[in-house]
């Protein structure tokens, strides 16, 4: 099992830059795929980003591409979003996201899911 607590949320202003982070409990993070998730009030979770045991894959969704970067630290057991020219339709509650097997765009796939962390775009 793995637990994982979000921090860095908070408000910025319109083209502005967050970092999100989430530390991982246990000593087998590395065997997992990180992802982060939004989730926006009214609307489904959706996926945003997603990297692979090692770091050197990622893959990100359309709205985000160009603008977003997941990285992850498995010496310290950390997966960052920073997140740059932020949008107000970027506004929601961030979620970090582990899965074993292998990384999913879908939020039904995860199995251990953060607290999640809100980020506030304001125009």
């Amino acid at each position: 099992q793995v637990q994982l607590v979000e921090s860095g949320g908070g408000l910025v202003q319109t083209g502005g830059s967050l970092r999100l982070s989430c530390a991982a409990s246990g000593r087998t993070f590395s065997t997992y795929y990180m992802h982060w998730f939004r989730q926006a009030p009214g609307k489904e979770r959706e996926f945003v980003a997603g990297i692979n045991r090692g770091g050197e894959y990622t893959s990100y969704a359309d709205s985000v591409k160009g603008r977003f970067t997941i990285s992850r630290d498995n010496t310290k057991n950390t997966v960052r979003l920073q997140m740059n020219s932020l949008k107000p339709e970027d506004t929601a509650v961030y979620y970090c996201a582990a899965r074993p097997a292998s990384w999913t765009t879908s939020s039904g796939m995860i199995n251990y899911w953060g607290q999640g962390t809100q980020v506030t775009v304001s125009s």
